[in-house]
């Protein structure tokens, strides 16, 4: 690249040195063209006396050219290697950028041009590399925590049934019962990590779908453990059209709404609203329970985040608000949550009615 710039700069610079040999001899030919031939000042111009004439003017003129030409390329070369200095310093320092390295930076500083702007940029999207980076090993972390655990409880499980020579019928029928209660839990964390990895996959469907709708099915199928754990459960389902995967939404909803009843008091409430504001289709789901700190809210958004640490298998896994928060950034939604003075979550997610442009 350094080769193709300096050819240029020096074509740029031969350039200029020709228009200005032009410039130099254009008046000097006006000067001889207007004197007369029997001017004796004329001889300064035509003849062998002091003056220069047309033939020394001319040689002189093809020597600076023929001159020019490595000069030219002398400066065109420099100039290119000043100008790709910077672009060198950061192709290097992103070559030895890794998975292991993700914290150096090119800190190009001033001054301030298109390519420190390219660095600053790159900078930014190294910060956000290193963040994606963190957050994966995080959850793999936390995945194979809560995956190991309900594991390790199933074998101690079967090998203290299998240890016991007294062992009846009555004791296996437990302890087989005890190993389907963690095969189920053991699945349902599989079913929970499979939504959520197909809501951070994004929408590959934009389909109309009514928020009112979804909400009533999603309701119909939790209303005896809402009776169960005697919730007041109040909903004001108006139309609220938007556009994006039926499948995902479904799971937004769904997640919702079992959180809101999970992390509830015996006789709490819980109250659900849909409507369209704006050209926009709003779902707001408000319930009682614990209270939640401010400065905790943005933490349940991520995986595996739970408001109390006992909470293991009764109380969910700490996935659902972060498949939420998934299923809101791939429709490229707003997610507002926020704690409530006297106990529990407010949490209000806004669609377009049409699909969003993907941010640049």
């Amino acid at each position: 690249m350094q080769t193709r710039l300096a050819l240029a700069y020096a074509a740029g610079i031969y350039a200029a040195g020709v228009c200005a040999l032009g410039f130099v001899l254009v008046p000097l030919a006006s000067v001889d063209g207007a004197s007369p031939k029997d001017d004796p000042s004329a001889s300064a111009l035509t003849d062998d006396g002091p003056g220069l004439g047309w033939p020394q003017l001319l040689g002189g003129s093809a020597v600076a050219l023929v001159v020019l030409v490595p000069v030219a390329l002398a400066l065109g070369w420099f100039v290119a290697g000043r100008f790709l200095r910077p672009l060198r310093a950061i192709t290097a320092t992103a070559r030895a950028i890794s998975a292991e390295d993700l914290d150096r930076r090119l800190d190009l500083g001033e001054p301030m041009d298109e390519l420190t702007e390219l660095g600053h940029i790159l900078d930014d999207l190294f910060a956000r590399l290193q963040a994606s980076f963190d957050a994966h090993r995080h959850f793999v972390a936390n995945a194979s925590h809560e995956l190991r655990t309900p594991l390790a409880g199933l074998r101690t499980l079967l090998e203290v049934a299998l240890a016991d020579p007294d062992a009846d019928t009555e004791s296996l029928r437990a302890a087989c019962e005890e190993a389907l209660s963690l095969g189920g839990y053991q699945e349902r964390l599989v079913q929970s990590l499979l939504a959520l990895a197909t809501s951070e996959g994004g929408v590959t469907r934009w389909d109309p779908v009514d928020l009112a709708r979804v909400v009533d099915e999603v309701l119909g199928s939790r209303r005896d453990k809402v009776k169960a754990r005697c919730i007041d459960l109040a909903e004001h389902l108006g139309p609220a059209m938007m556009t994006g995967d039926p499948r995902l939404v479904e799971s937004l909803v769904t997640n919702l709404v079992d959180n809101a009843v999970r992390h509830n008091h015996v006789g709490g409430h819980v109250r659900i609203t849909t409507r369209t504001s704006g050209g926009e289709a709003v779902l707001t789901v408000v319930n009682s329970g614990p209270v939640v700190p401010d400065d905790q809210v943005e933490r349940l958004l991520r995986p595996f985040q739970k408001l109390a640490p006992d909470r293991h298998g009764r109380d969910g896994y700490g996935i659902g608000l972060a498949i939420v928060n998934a299923v809101t950034r791939a429709h490229h939604a707003d997610l507002t949550a926020s704690a409530r003075p006297e106990g529990g979550l407010s949490i209000t997610v806004r669609f377009a009615h049409g699909p969003r442009p993907t941010p640049r």
